[in-house]
């Protein structure tokens, strides 16, 4: 009988070692920045290898980019505005500022109005339109490639003359003809790294220099009656780079222009705020050098999914972001494998584990949410919360610890009514695990090496997904 009594009491305490809580809180009504969504780019051809692509990998490829159900349900696409003079709408000098451009269209844009369309018909709205450089004939160094900065911005002349209004109605008119392809362009950015001299398609600038052009641009969509654009500006190529442009911009007065501030994370993630009272994007981001992996987790190297769930989580939670987009979503027999979120060989197609590291954010917190504030801490889980338009809200832990957690989550200004998990590790790709709901809370495990999104009160309308 003492034997029995000491091997229940042991196995209580294990039990209580097990599945002990820590306790955070949601405040459902403390909001604080908004979402717009995750996404990709299919820039420099990449739309037109995926359009040619054939039918079965095609559909494919499409559905884990942007179908919520069995993909990551991406909201965003970023496409490139050519400079080159077999992709520019304007490949051919016409002589001088004042001179009337020859603009030529081919409705395909190298295969991203196909992109955009394909894109809309999943219920994505949000187009970023960004060009790497003016054309050649514009630049102080008469190319489009390596550098060199927009004739007549300031401390830049040519002799050619001053090709900032070009320059900026030529980028009106590459939005007019996406409203025309029934697929408008809801953001619009002028630079490319310009903090980066690239051998392609590339044109310097800072802050100050930026200023000199903002507001030309700005007024030139406002003259075409196209108001529902938002400017962007810089795509540094990395967080503390933008964060030095951004002062600039802010010191400038260009605020009052701007409606979004975007960089990269090539030299440097976001990993805190920029100063400034306009939405942050980070716009580009990838791992350039490793080999193709489909992994979840292994060493933590940096093509594995949780290492881009970890970065996600940072940029989102830490440095405020509103929007995440990586560098290319679909990709056939490429090299640079890391460099894209979905390989294919023209027969098979291969998600990674980068791709669902997205599906665990984009598929629960969708545009127009906000991120609540909350409070405690979780050993080794990074977690952010957040309430959709539909009401529901979604709740993201990334635990890069290598040990289980189990976290009750308790509310202020809401009360759940229903409680859904998914989880992905190294066993589960956006399964389906355990939520208790009781008492108003609800207590998940957060396996290690894993990413759980809770899900409350799912609006109706979804529940046949």
């Amino acid at each position: 009988m003492l034997q029995s009594w000491t091997t229940t009491t042991l196995f209580a305490l294990l039990t209580t070692v097990v599945v002990g809580q820590t306790q955070i809180t949601v405040n459902i009504g403390s909001p604080l920045q908004e979402i717009d969504g995750f996404g990709v780019s299919q820039a420099f051809g990449r739309a037109k290898e995926f359009f040619s692509t054939t039918p079965d990998p095609r559909q494919k490829g499409l559905d884990y980019l942007f179908n919520r159900t069995t993909g990551a349900g991406l909201t965003i696409i970023r496409n490139r505005i050519g400079s080159t003079d077999k992709d520019s709408i304007l490949p051919r000098s016409f002589g001088s500022p004042s001179g009337t451009p020859a603009y030529v269209w081919d409705n395909d844009d190298s295969g991203q109005v196909w992109l955009s369309q394909q894109a809309k018909a999943y219920g994505v709205t949000t187009i970023y339109a960004d060009a790497w450089s003016a054309p050649g004939f514009m630049k102080t160094n008469n190319n489009e490639a390596n550098g060199g900065y927009l004739c007549g911005v300031s401390g830049h002349s040519c002799s050619s003359g001053d090709w900032r209004q070009a320059y900026a109605n030529m980028l009106v008119q590459y939005v007019k003809y996406y409203i025309d392809a029934g697929t408008p362009v809801t953001h619009l950015g002028f630079l490319n790294e310009p903090d980066f001299v690239a051998t392609y398609s590339s044109m310097q600038s800072d802050g100050n220099t930026a200023a000199s052009f903002i507001p030309t641009l700005y007024n030139t969509l406002q003259s075409a009656n196209i108001t529902n654009v938002s400017l962007t500006c810089c795509d540094s190529i990395g967080w503390p780079g933008q964060r030095t442009m951004t002062s600039q911009l802010v010191n400038a007065g260009m605020e009052k222009y701007l409606s979004v501030i975007t960089s990269h994370m090539y030299q440097g993630d976001p990993n805190s705020p920029i100063s400034t009272k306009l939405k942050t994007w980070q716009t580009e981001a990838c791992d350039l050098n490793s080999r193709w992996c489909a992994t979840w987790y292994s060493n933590g190297g940096p093509c594995e999914g949780l290492t881009w769930a970890n970065k996600i989580h940072t940029g989102i939670v830490n440095a405020n972001l509103s929007a995440y987009i990586y560098w290319q979503g679909f990709e056939v027999n490429q090299p640079q494998a890391s460099s894209y979120l979905v390989a294919s060989d023209n027969k098979t197609v291969t998600p990674s584990g980068r791709l669902w590291a997205f599906a665990q954010w984009s598929r629960y917190v969708r545009p127009g949410a906000h991120r609540v504030s909350t409070s405690g801490t979780v050993n080794s889980v990074g977690y952010g919360a957040f309430k959709n338009t539909d009401g529901s809200v979604a709740i993201v832990f990334t635990n890069t610890g290598g040990g289980a957690q189990n976290v009750k989550i308790a509310f202020s200004g809401f009360t759940p009514t229903t409680s859904e998990a998914y989880l992905t590790d190294n066993s589960h790709t956006v399964a389906s695990t355990p939520a208790t709901l009781s008492g108003g809370a609800v207590t998940v495990s957060i396996p290690a090496h894993a990413v759980v999104t809770v899900q409350l009160n799912k609006a109706p309308a979804l529940l046949s997904e």
